[in-house]
C-alpha cells in the first residue's frame, strides 16, 4: 500500500448530525493522494454508524470503548497516521474544495514553514453561514502573518487566535514536539503552536480554507461556558511555563523587545526576565501573575540564583516580598466587595424579616383583613 502524503485526523464524538459531511468535504478535495484517519471518543448517538456508511479505502476507523477527551483520540489518531503532512478536522466542521491542494503546495514550496493555516467561514448549527462582527469567532481567526518571534509575543500577551481544524502540517511537529497531550481538553492547540514557534515558523494563507461551526449556546468545546474557562485558566497558567525553554538572550530580546527594562538579561536568568514581564504585563491577570510569581519564588530557592539576581538586576529578597503583596494576584478585592455586598444583603433580608415579625406589622395586616370584610 502506497503511503499517503496527506493525513486527516479526525477525532469524533458524538457529532452524528455533522459527521458524514466532514468526511464527505475531505472525500470531495480537488487534492486526492490522502488517508483519512479517525478514532471515535466513544460515541453513544450513532456516530459510528455514520462513519462506516462510507465505503472508501482511505478511511481507517479506530473506536475507543469509552468517552476518553479529545486528547486521547487526537493522539490516537497521529499515532496512527502516515502521511508526511498531517490535517485536523473536527467531525463537525467542513473543508473547502481545496483547501489541501493549496496547502500542500505552499508547504512543498515552503520548507522552512513548519504549518501552514488559513482562514474560515462560520456556520452555524444547520449550516448558514454567520456574517454578524460581534460573533467571537467572526474575527478572531482573521489574523496578520507574523514572523516567530511575533507569534510567541502574541500568545504571551493575547493568548490564541489560529484556527486548529485550518492547519496542515508537517509530520515533525508531533515527531519531534510528541503527540497531542491528553492532560489538556481546551488549550492543546495553543501549546503546541507556542512550541512550534519556538523553533519553527508557522504562516495563514489569507482566505477561508474550511467552514467552521459555531453552535448555538457556547457549546462548541472552546465556547464561552464556566467549566471551560475554569479548565482554561489551569492549562493557561501550564503552557506559559514552556517560555521558560527559551535558551537565548537574542531570541529573548526578539520576543520581548522590553524585557531589558528589568536590567542586564542573560542566559542564566532568562526565566526571571519572562516572570516579570508576566508579573507585569501578562494575559488575562491574575493568571499570568500567578505565573510569574510563582516562578521568581522557585528562582529564589536557589541561594546562588538569589545572588546572582540581586548583583545583576538589583532584585532581592525585600523586593520580591513587595513584589508578592504588590498585585491582587487572587482577586481578593473582588471577593472583599463580594463579600461585603453580600453582607449588606444579609442586612437588608435580616431588617424586612424583623418588620415582618414585628407587632405593628402585625396589626395592619389585622386591619387589612379587617377593611376587606366590611
Amino acid at each position: 500500500m502506497n503511503t499517503p502524503r496527506v493525513s486527516v485526523i479526525i477525532p469524533s464524538y458524538n457529532h452524528v448530525k455533522y459527521v458524514a459531511e466532514a468526511i464527505q468535504s475531505v472525500i470531495d478535495q480537488t487534492y486526492q493522494d490522502f488517508e483519512i484517519v479517525i478514532t471515535d471518543d466513544g460515541s453513544t448517538d450513532g456516530t459510528v454508524a455514520e462513519i462506516e456508511k462510507f465505503n472508501d479505502p482511505r478511511i481507517r476507523l479506530f473506536t475507543l470503548d469509552k468517552n476518553s477527551g479529545a486528547g486521547v483520540a487526537s493522539k490516537n489518531c497521529v499515532k496512527e497516521s502516515r502521511g508526511e503532512y498531517l490535517a485536523m478536522l473536527s467531525s463537525d466542521d467542513i473543508f473547502l474544495p481545496e483547501k489541501l491542494e493549496k496547502q500542500v503546495r505552499f508547504l512543498d514550496e515552503h520548507p522552512d514553514i513548519w504549518a501552514v493555516f488559513g482562514y474560515a467561514q462560520i456556520i452555524d448549527d444547520e449550516g448558514n453561514n454567520i456574517e454578524d462582527e460581534s460573533n467571537y469567532y467572526t474575527t478572531v481567526f482573521r489574523q496578520p502573518n507574523r514572523t516567530r518571534f511575533e507569534w510567541l509575543n502574541h500568545f504571551f500577551y493575547k493568548g490564541n487566535c489560529l484556527c486548529h481544524p485550518s492547519v496542515l502540517a508537517r509530520r515533525e511537529v508531533y515527531t519531534e514536539l510528541g503527540p497531542p497531550d491528553p492532560r489538556y481538553a481546551q488549550l492543546g492547540d495553543y501549546y503546541r503552536w507556542i512550541r512550534t514557534c519556538l523553533k519553527h515558523e508557522i504562516y495563514i494563507l489569507p482566505e477561508n480554507l474550511i467552514k467552521f461551526r459555531a453552535h448555538a449556546g457556547g457549546v462548541n468545546a472552546s465556547g464561552n461556558r464556566l467549566v471551560v474557562r475554569t479548565r482554561g485558566s489551569f492549562e493557561f497558567t501550564r503552557i506559559l511555563r514552556h517560555y521558560l525553554e527559551i535558551d537565548s538572550v537574542n531570541e529573548l530580546l526578539k520576543i520581548f523587545p522590553d524585557a531589558a527594562k528589568y536590567g542586564e538579561p542573560e542566559k542564566d536568568i532568562i526565566p526571571y526576565f519572562i516572570a516579570r514581564l508576566a508579573i507585569d504585563n501578562g494575559i488575562s491577570p491574575p493568571l499570568a501573575q500567578v505565573f510569574g510569581i510563582n516562578v521568581i519564588y522557585e528562582i529564589l530557592g536557589d541561594e546562588k540564583m538569589a545572588t546572582i539576581l540581586e548583583k545583576r538586576c538589583g532584585f532581592t529578597y525585600s523586593k520580591f516580598i513587595e513584589l508578592t503583596g504588590g498585585h491582587d494576584y487572587f482577586n481578593i478585592e473582588a471577593k472583599d466587595k463580594l463579600t461585603s455586598k453580600e453582607g449588606e444583603l444579609a442586612a437588608v433580608q435580616n431588617d424586612l424579616e424583623a418588620i415582618l415579625n414585628s407587632r405593628s406589622w402585625k396589626i395592619i395586616n389585622h386591619l387589612k383583613r379587617v377593611k376587606s370584610l366590611i
